[in-house]
């Protein structure tokens, strides 16, 4: 990863020094850690972001907090995910890829459904929980009895405190206002200011704890992969490896939906055909991409 020049400490307000050694071992955490890629030009974003971890922690510098991730502590090296990515997200964010999945993916497969077969889709990097529950309103809308069938979604996200706000469905009740009346009367529970999502949802959905940088355990054979604003965090050859590990687990013609900043590039693009915004569909070879590129 490319590491800051040496620039003189940051003063904060209550008098915290960061230092370019304390901004670099904070990188090489994130990195090592998480995948995370850090410039130097984010040196004042992590500043901002991880004061009010030394705040909560009582700590007088960054010496200290650095020592703290030294020693392994995955408890902090969790909040200090969590301080330095951005979980911003709504119900059927980016309503393009919604419609292909809606007017194109989801007809066939659910046929597919109905004859027998799996079909499976995956919400990789799935925050708190409205894209996993975005995409089974979807197939519920097009297929009530979707639960009696052999169809389901995995919800994964590197971020246990935000995968356990996933788990629990419930909203603001503003956070579903976009969604149809009609929809939001069948599958959630409105109370209090609140909106949880029902039973009928959660039966299609698994949600699961997931560092993409690490081995994955799932073997394949997924339908659609929904991986969106979550590359961005990652430098250039990380990215690519990321897109050869989704293609290889991607069935022939299986789909892939990335963030509108995102592209496929490197080894995996003569894989992918883009078909879309921002959507790919898997082609070429079935073979696996080699180890050395898919990391």
């Amino acid at each position: 990863m490319t590491l800051p020049a040496r620039n003189p400490p940051i003063e904060g307000s209550v008098g915290f020094s960061f230092s370019s050694s304390d901004f670099e071992s904070i990188a090489l955490h994130a990195q090592r850690l998480f995948g995370l890629h850090l410039p130097a030009g984010k040196r004042d974003l992590v500043y901002a972001r991880l004061i009010k971890r030394l705040r909560a922690l009582g700590l007088q510098d960054f010496q200290s907090y650095c020592r703290l991730l030294d020693s392994g502590d995955e408890a902090e090296q969790q909040q200090m995910l969590s301080a330095l990515t951005t979980n911003v997200t709504h119900f059927f964010r980016e309503g393009h890829h919604f419609e292909t999945l809606r007017s194109l993916l989801l007809p066939p497969l659910l046929e597919m459904a109905r004859r027998g077969d799996r079909v499976r889709l995956w919400s990789a990097g799935c925050s708190s929980g409205q894209e996993p529950y975005s995409i089974a309103l979807t197939i519920l809308e097009m297929m009530p009895d979707a639960s009696r069938y052999d169809i389901r979604i995995l919800a994964t996200d590197v971020d246990k405190e935000i995968l356990a706000r996933a788990r629990a469905g419930t909203y603001a009740a503003e956070e579903v206002d976009g969604i149809d009346q009609s929809v939001i009367g069948r599958y959630f529970q409105i109370a209090g200011g609140s909106a949880s999502a029902s039973a009928e949802l959660g039966k299609l959905i698994t949600f699961a704890e997931l560092n993409l940088m690490n081995d994955w355990p799932m073997r394949g054979g997924f339908d659609v992969i929904f991986c969106r604003n979550v590359a961005i965090y990652f430098d250039k050859p990380t990215q690519q490896r990321l897109w050869g590990r989704f293609a290889n687990l991607l069935r022939p013609e299986g789909h892939l939906f990335i963030g509108h900043s995102e592209r496929i590039s490197g080894p995996a693009e003569t894989l992918f055909k883009g078909v879309g915004v921002t959507t790919y569909r898997r082609v070429g070879p079935n073979a696996a991409i080699a180890e050395g590129t898919t990391g």
